[in-house]
């Protein structure tokens, strides 16, 4: 199937008839989807071009209906639906208009190799295609139709230049009379009409068509004749022999810069070395040379104007670079660009020169040339910017231009490369100085004073001073440059108040760019009220949001959201809107100042409130790992929220925090640091649990005692708790509470008579608290010896678990069965369990439960005989109980050290791991009892070595 749109749209068949189209909507459909065959065009765009400024109601279902006509024409496969947009499925070579591109590219490509005759052939079929107005059906595609328009100008250019070196002057002269009338001002037509003119014997006429050219460029344009035409000129003057021999005139086809040498126009030579931006200069590069207009965006201070220099030194040919930031007015722009040409008015008095657009002039002035044009800094003036950018890019074949701005110019063809702060190193990094971000401070930090290294001694202050600042390049620069006058200490422990710090940058930079704080003020001061007003309130999050939380804490529809990050004032990472600290920093402050910090930070909790009380009963069925992983990204909101709670007297928000989250921390092996968050809070609630709250008060006491002794605040509710009777077991909220108090307090005291409440009422509780009820049952009557019936019990749990998807429930009854085959003595069986519970923890992702595996597995091999195997695994479970802060894993491991130390008869080896074992084992819990008996027991055995030697 053929698309032809270089004239009224027109598609032909697979057997070369015409394709009834329809109506004049569905033909300037299908001239947009055409003219961008085989990618996905915006559904904004569409509209748009169809219906213009002021579209009818229902639009989106005026175009659906369009969609659907064009459809039933081309088939419903060849018009695909994107969440973006629609797409044609064609092959860009079936539409004429991009096969006229690559002809004309083609041709332009032989001419200058000097295949003269293959380039006309290549030109005349390019030029064959055309039928008429470009996009006739789409005649709001101004842009696009003016873009073709000039290439086909430009191809005719082209073919003209062929046939000249191919000796055809008199054939050309009635058409370039035309050509040079229709358009006064391309020059390229006037100097060629000149050799025409002179190759066919009419040197008089030819340097009349230059005089006639000087005195309009004069007049409209202020202009003086170009390179070109002033070549052509001369050698007209000195009757040139190349004139009429059909070579080339000096100039006469290629860029001026081939003739007058590369012009480097506001390019400055840099004062400092460039650093760690290889991977992105050689990006810049690649796309420069397939795409004409690239826009480098990022945040303030990202480095974007020092990496588009960077690439402007590398470019091939002519460039100029327009500096944009001391622009203050949009009608100013077109002018900048002027200036920074050096294309200034002619000495005309103002009653002779008529009013001239400066787009006008900069067009007339690039139509010919190939030249990189670098707009830098846009985001003050970004609808100016891309106006004239698209309108020069349509005009200009030969122009490319290089955007640099904290927001994309949006318009069709836009190559966007984000602009990435410098890369950090990872936590535990051998050599900090393998990333730019610590290259960058050390070498800006040499500078200012000499001798300064990155070494062993202050890597880690180096590396903490390019974190706190993001790898942001300005920032790292402004505090390298405090070392002047500062201790490398004095200014990691200043970072507190950086915008203090930092406040002394550059006499010459632009004045924004002379502090920290003036960079991202000027960032701030481009949004507008309600943007400023969420990039306040979204600092309350501490590890970014998701679109649908940030709407529902900060009260802003989430298309402001979408509008900071296209502005750079957040970036998106898996699919979370987080905003550099820097940034965050200057917009707390103004959240301070709104006076609207405390009302942000209780809708915070309030939210995560909301989340872990959905999410926890997720957390106990098929839908584990998913909720898991939200909550994951969660994490470190929650725990800032509880913080908030515990801070500012909201107890009561904070304990249903705390309690819904508790089985996310215990799956996960958060266990030390949410025992700590407890600690917080209880300690501003020291009359108990409030009315209504008494379970969350339960378990966050709980929690609060993983960490390990109790204080005396913890041992009062503590000792209550052992107290409870066997009903108190069977929580009414909060079924993680089961599992929690039973860890605690053991099974209750006559077991005979729970064993029989749990036959009775099992059957009737929720799945996850009957499975956990069966388990419970399997340890007391592992504990009566009744081991058969325990293991009924255990693989009864086992099925209802598996049931459910719950991994940790299936670990938990796992470990049972594997206690059950070490105590028959089948330890091979025992260290297949072992190894079965390791891979589920593993998938759970949480260490002590990975230590508790490897401890058992340990213990299993020990009895096998092997004891290097065991010690191996015991030391494995340590590092990972060590990592956790999981004290009874951790004893557990050392008491196994000490074990087979004895066996190697290492006395010293084995006091030490016992000792170890003794200090980590955590007071009063009842699950921990067995580990103490193996304490005791190893330092009687202990004592017997000693004595026995």
């Amino acid at each position: 199937m053929r698309f032809e749109i270089l004239g009224p749209a027109k598609v032909l068949g697979d057997d070369g008839e015409p394709v009834s189209l329809g109506g004049p909507r569905v033909r300037g459909l299908l001239t947009l989807l055409a003219l961008d065959a085989g990618r996905v065009v915006g559904a904004e765009h569409l509209v748009d071009h169809l219906y213009g400024e002021r579209p009818p109601e229902g639009v989106a279902n005026a175009l659906q209906s369009q969609v659907s006509r064009l459809r039933r024409a081309l088939g419903r496969d060849r018009v695909e639906f994107h969440p973006a947009g629609y797409r044609l499925a064609a092959d860009p070579e079936d539409v004429d208009a991009r096969r006229f591109e690559r002809l004309a590219g083609e041709g332009r490509r032989a001419l200058a190799a000097g295949e003269a005759r293959h380039a006309a052939a290549l030109l005349r079929e390019a030029l064959a295609l055309w039928r008429g107005r470009p996009l006739t059906d789409a005649p709001l595609a101004e842009a696009a139709a003016a873009g073709l328009a000039e290439l086909r100008l430009a191809a005719t250019e082209d073919r003209v230049q062929a046939d000249l070196e191919l000796g055809r002057h008199r054939e050309l002269v009635a058409e370039l009379r035309q050509l040079a009338a229709a358009h006064p001002l391309r020059e390229r037509l006037r100097a060629q009409l000149m050799r025409a003119l002179y190759g066919s014997g009419r040197q008089a006429e030819a340097l009349t068509v230059y005089q006639e050219a000087r005195r309009l460029l004069d007049e409209e344009l202020g202009l003086k004749p170009g390179a070109e035409l002033s070549a052509a000129h001369l050698a007209v003057l000195r009757a040139d022999p190349a004139l009429g021999t059909g070579g080339a005139v000096a100039g006469g086809d290629r860029a001026p810069s081939a003739a007058a040498g590369v012009s480097r126009q506001g390019l400055r030579a840099q004062l400092t070395s460039f650093v760690g931006r290889s991977e992105e200069l050689g990006q810049v590069d690649a796309r420069l040379r397939g795409d004409r207009l690239v826009t480098l965006i990022g945040a303030g201070g990202a480095g974007k104007t020092r990496l588009a220099m960077e690439a402007a030194e590398r470019a091939d040919g002519d460039v100029c670079v327009v500096p944009l930031a001391p622009v203050t007015d949009d009608a100013d722009v077109p002018k900048a660009a002027l200036a920074s040409l050096d294309l200034h008015d002619a000495l005309l008095s103002g009653a002779e020169r008529p009013p001239v657009d400066p787009v006008a002039r900069l067009t007339a002035a690039l139509a010919g040339r190939e030249l990189l044009l670098v707009l830098d800094n846009c985001e003050h003036v970004v609808a100016a910017a891309a106006e004239l950018a698209d309108r020069l890019l349509a005009a200009c074949p030969g122009l490319r231009v290089l955007a640099t701005s904290r927001e994309a110019l949006g318009i069709t063809g836009e190559s966007i490369l984000p602009v990435a702060p410098l890369r950090l190193p990872p936590s535990g990094a051998p050599n900090p100085l393998d990333y730019p971000a610590v290259r960058l401070f050390a070498d800006r930090a040499a500078a200012v004073r000499p001798g300064f290294a990155v070494g062993e001694d202050n890597a880690d202050r180096v590396v903490s001073i390019c974190r706190a600042l993001d790898g942001l390049p300005l920032a790292i620069e402004l505090a390298a440059a405090r070392l002047r006058t500062l201790t490398l200490a004095d200014v990691a422990d200043r970072l507190d108040d950086r915008f203090r710090l930092l406040a002394r940058g550059s006499r010459t930079a632009l004045p924004r760019h002379q502090t920290l704080r003036a960079v991202v003020a000027w960032s701030w001061d481009l949004l507008d009220e309600s943007e400023q007003r969420l990039a306040a309130r979204l600092t309350v999050f501490v590890n970014g949001a998701t679109p649908a939380a940030a709407e529902r804490v900060c009260g802003l529809p989430e298309e402001t959201l979408f509008a900071l990050a296209e502005k750079s004032l957040v970036e998106v990472v898996d699919g979370r809107y987080r905003m550099l600290e820097t940034i965050r920093a200057y917009c707390a402050e103004r959240l301070v100042e709104a006076d609207e910090t405390d009302a942000m930070r209780e809708a915070h909790a309030v939210h995560y409130a909301e989340l872990v009380a959905e999410a926890d009963s997720h957390l106990r069925r098929s839908e584990q790992m998913e909720w898991l992983a939200l909550l994951d990204d969660e994490s470190d909101d929650v725990i800032a929220a509880v913080r908030w709670t515990a801070q500012s007297g909201r107890g009561e928000l904070g304990l249903r925090l705390l309690a819904n989250a508790a089985c996310y921390w215990w799956m996960r092996g958060h266990r030390q640091a949410s025992a700590r968050l407890a600690h917080e809070l209880l300690a501003t609630m020291p009359l108990g649990a409030p009315e209504g709250l008494e379970e969350e008060y339960t378990l966050s006491v709980l929690v609060a005692a993983w960490s390990g002794e109790p204080d005396d605040a913890l041992r009062g509710p503590l000792d209550g708790l052992r107290r409870a009777s066997p009903l108190d077991y069977m929580p009414g909220k909060l079924e993680f509470l089961t599992m929690m108090r039973s860890m605690f307090t053991g099974p209750p005291g006559d077991i005979e008579v729970v064993l029989a409440l749990f036959k009775s009422s099992g059957e009737f509780l929720p799945p996850w608290q009957r499975a956990l009820s069966a388990c419970g049952m399997a340890f007391m009557l592992q504990d009566a010896g009744q081991p058969e019936e325990a293991r009924s019990e255990f693989e009864r749990a086992l099925a209802i678990f598996r049931e459910l998807g719950e991994r940790w429930g299936i670990t938990l009854v796992l470990a049972g069965l594997g206690d059950l085959a070490f105590e028959q003595g089948d330890y091979a069986t025992s260290h297949a369990l072992a190894e079965q519970m390791l891979e589920v923890s593993r998938e759970l992702g949480s260490l002590p439960d990975m230590a508790e595996s490897l401890c058992r597995g340990a213990d299993a091999v020990s009895r096998m005989g092997d004891l290097a195997a065991a010690r191996a695994g015991y030391l494995r479970a340590a590092e990972l109980s060590r990592r956790a802060g999981s004290g009874d894993t951790m004893a557990w491991a050392q008491v196994g050290l000490g074990e087979v130390a004895m066996l190697h008869h290492d006395v010293e080896q084995a006091r030490a791991s016992l000792a170890q074992a003794e200090a980590d084992c955590p007071d009063g819990w009842y699950s921990v009892h067995s580990i103490r008996e193996r304490i005791r027991d190893g330092r009687e055995a202990l004592a017997r070595l000693v004595s026995e030697r």
